[in-house]
């Protein structure tokens, strides 16, 4: 018996040091995470690289798309044939003014993967996180009449009235806190612009969308380009 205790004690010991030190080895850094910059080259310009006008997304959005609504009490009956969207780990949803925030199946995964290719190449860069922000969404004929008060530069004949279509803005991006509360350094608007239009290039050379970018507006209108079958 006194043998055992004698072989338990060092073993108890033993178990409390590496404990000790494994708690240690845990403790959370609290510094600045600072960012460190590395191969960010955007686009050459712009309006060059995202000129798909509204009649060519408009095409391509009346083909694959929903029937335009005339007003929101009608997207109630089409919930079933469209994903909601909402604010999660890829995008953040703005407070939409005049607009639904529904896209057809294939618009919503074009758009989660348009938020996981940010976040992916931010850090690869070098970056702290941010997300996406979307600003507008699928707009019915009352939204559009109701939004050319305000702006008659607006489209009466939008793709954003097929669920295909939506906008990202190039201004305004949501800081992803870190889970531990480790302070981040921000990243600059005009850095997180650059490589989110990397992001978007890419999709729109492998055929995945149509872009249009906005300069009043503050944002890249961008249209799906893929047919998925309606639930």
């Amino acid at each position: 018996m006194q043998r055992k205790r004698r072989l338990i004690l060092p073993l108890f010991l033993s178990c409390i040091v590496l404990i000790t030190c494994f708690a240690l080895c845990r403790k959370r850094d609290m510094s600045l995470k600072l960012n460190h910059p590395h191969n960010i080259k955007g686009v050459i310009s712009y309006k060059r690289s995202f000129g798909d006008l509204n009649e060519t997304q408009l095409k391509v959005a009346q083909a694959i798309g929903i029937s335009p609504l005339s007003c929101r009490e009608e997207a109630e009956s089409l919930k079933n044939q469209l994903d909601h969207i909402e604010t999660n780990e890829y995008y953040t949803v703005d407070s939409l003014t005049h607009s639904l925030p529904y896209l057809i199946p294939s618009a919503s995964n074009l758009l989660q993967t348009i938020g996981n290719n940010f976040l992916d190449s931010l850090e690869k860069k070098g970056l702290n996180p941010n997300k996406v922000v979307v600003t507008s969404v699928l707009r019915t004929q009352d939204d559009v009449k109701r939004l050319r008060r305000g702006n008659m530069n607006a489209s009466e004949n939008s793709a954003h009235f097929y669920g295909t279509t939506f906008d990202v803005s190039w201004k305004r991006f949501e800081k992803v806190e870190d889970e531990d509360g480790r302070p981040l350094q921000d990243v600059n608007s005009d850095t997180l612009k650059l490589v989110l239009s990397e992001v978007l290039r890419d999709l729109r050379k492998s055929e995945k969308c149509y872009v249009k970018y906005e300069l009043k507006q503050g944002c890249f209108h961008i249209t799906t380009r893929k047919m998925t079958s309606l639930k």
